[in-house]
Formats: C-alpha cells, sequence, structure tokens
C-alpha cells in the first residue's frame, strides 16, 4: 500500500528536499523532448518522438493528460497511471522512455473531475504540500466504476489518434494508487486492453468485494505483470498468492512477483527509488508488452 506513515517520517526530515533532489536527477536517463519533436535515447534505439498536452471528454468532464508517441507511423498505445502525486516531470519522463521504444503512451491525470493540469512538481513538493490530505477527496471518488469510465474514454480517444495502431492490443501501467487501476481498466475495455502491468500497487486484493481488481480478472482479456515491493509482500504476504489464484481461476496469464525494492522503488523521484530493481521492472514490462500488443 501507500504507506502515509513512511512519508510522513519523511517530510519530518528523515528524508530531506536535497536528497529527493538527487532522486528525480535520475529521470535525467532519457531526453525531454521538445513539443514539436525531439529524441529519446536509450541503449536499444535513437527515434523521434513528438509530445503535447491533451484533453478529451469522459461521462464525467474533460480529462487533461499528456501524450507522447513516435514521429512517425503507428504504434501500440499505453495508457499510464500515475501514482497518489499524479502528473509531474518524473512520469512525463518515464513515458518518454517508452515512447522511445515505440509506443504511443498516454499519461493520465487521474483527479481531472477536481484539478487540471500537475499539482506537486516531484514528490518532495507532495509531502511538503500535505499531499495525503489534499488529494484524499479527489482519490476517494476513483472507484472501479469510475476508472473503468475514464478508461474507455482513453481507449475510445487513442483510436482515434493517427499514432496510434488499432489492430494492435492497448496496454496499461500504473504505478501505486494506480495499480489496481490497471485491472479495473483491462475489465473495462476487454476488447482493446490486452496487457496491464502494476507496480507497487495498493489495494489489488480487497477481501471478498466483488469489485476487488482480483475478483475482477475474469472480466478481462489481458496478461498481467504484477511487481509487488518487497515491504509490501512483507506486511501481506497473502495478498500475492490469492491474486495468484485468482488469475488461475479466471484463466487470465500473470506474472505475480516480489521485486527487491521497497513500495515506490521503479519511480525516480520517490525516496525508494532503486535503480537496478527498477531496471528489471521495465525489462519486464517490455517484454509484457512485447509479447501481448
Amino acid at each position: 500500500m501507500c504507506d502515509e506513515a513512511k512519508l510522513e517520517r519523511w517530510a519530518a526530515g528523515v528524508v530531506s528536499r536535497r536528497d529527493f533532489g538527487v532522486l528525480a536527477g535520475a529521470t535525467a536517463i532519457v531526453a525531454c523532448a521538445p513539443e514539436a519533436g525531439g529524441k529519446v535515447e536509450n541503449l536499444q534505439m535513437l527515434i523521434e518522438v513528438t509530445e503535447m498536452a491533451v484533453t478529451f471528454e469522459t461521462p464525467e468532464g474533460t480529462m487533461d493528460a499528456f501524450f507522447v508517441h513516435p514521429t512517425e507511423g503507428q504504434h501500440p498505445a499505453l495508457i499510464f497511471w500515475p501514482d497518489i502525486a499524479s502528473i509531474r516531470e518524473s512520469k512525463r519522463n518515464m513515458a518518454r522512455r517508452l515512447a522511445g521504444q515505440g509506443y504511443a503512451v498516454l499519461v493520465m491525470n487521474p483527479y481531472y473531475r477536481d484539478v487540471a493540469g500537475e499539482q506537486f512538481a516531484d514528490f518532495a513538493g507532495f509531502i511538503e504540500a500535505g499531499g495525503f490530505q489534499k488529494v484524499r477527496p479527489w482519490r476517494g471518488k476513483l472507484d472501479a466504476d469510475a476508472v473503468g469510465r475514464d478508461a474507455a474514454a482513453a481507449v475510445a480517444w487513442l483510436d482515434q489518434q493517427d499514432a496510434v495502431d488499432t489492430a494492435r492490443g492497448i496496454g496499461t501501467q500504473g504505478y501505486c494508487m494506480g495499480g489496481p487501476f490497471t485491472v479495473w481498466s483491462s475489465a473495462a475495455v476487454p476488447t482493446r486492453i490486452k496487457a496491464a502491468a502494476s507496480f507497487h500497487g495498493g489495494g489489488l486484493v480487497r477481501g471478498d468485494d466483488p469489485k476487488s481488481p482480483h475478483n475482477m480478472l475474469d472480466q478481462a482479456s489481458a496478461s498481467y505483470l504484477i511487481a509487488i515491493a518487497r515491504d509490501d509482500h512483507a506486511e501481506n504476504p497473502e495478498a500475492k498468492l490469492r491474486f495468484a489464484e485468482a488469475a488461475g481461476r479466471a484463466a487470465r496469464p500473470a506474472n505475480v512477483d516480489v521485486y527487491d525494492g521497497d513500495h515506490g522503488w521503479t519511480v525516480p523521484d520517490s525516496p525508494a527509488y532503486a535503480e537496478a530493481a527498477a531496471e528489471q521492472a521495465y525489462a519486464d514490462l517490455l517484454k509484457l508488452y512485447r509479447e501481448n500488443l
């Protein structure tokens, strides 16, 4: 889960803003592409990408999002659900890196019902602004049905974009609170969403609640990567087994594994960022997408 007590300790000075800044600097592994286009470099390829702020209609308002894709050609689309601090440069850089691998990536603002655009520059800013208290009423609106409606609207919008190859499946990935959103998304649009990844996701197993993500797998047609933080697993070891068992009952392929990182280890501006484990999770994500999209 996204542990408020941990962040409160960091806010009290266990981790300083300077430390956060060092971690946030890790996002420099990719170039910041200008709006008209730019190049994203990594070990595999060097391609030109185009990025922009976008909006589209949902049943409940106007979603704002960040969209980045290779400048030329058509590509599989990805729906990117951020963590509790929502859209910020760290998440945009993660999306740029994926675009450099040949994906059209839409980073969602899950709080659009209440606010538009970036609310926190980084995790340090989230803590300093009393982020948990600020977002609590916004986050409270994000149940399975609301997220499913948002995912369906995002799929409809993506399928109208020239950069998206509609003959190929859509993937979705989520972090922290965004982890369960990926399962809800795959259940809401099973004909299009074919791969879903959760990184240190909270609330993937919610008892016998029929809307618990693990109880909705039989409504989906996706393959899953469920990447669990080691401290989350230590606090609730039963959740891993229960999700894997649910995937088996639903006949959904799922790699459910514990990684060598604590909650938030995949996010470069998180105080828990662990580069080696994050790179392993990224490689596993690309494998999931290559095999299913």
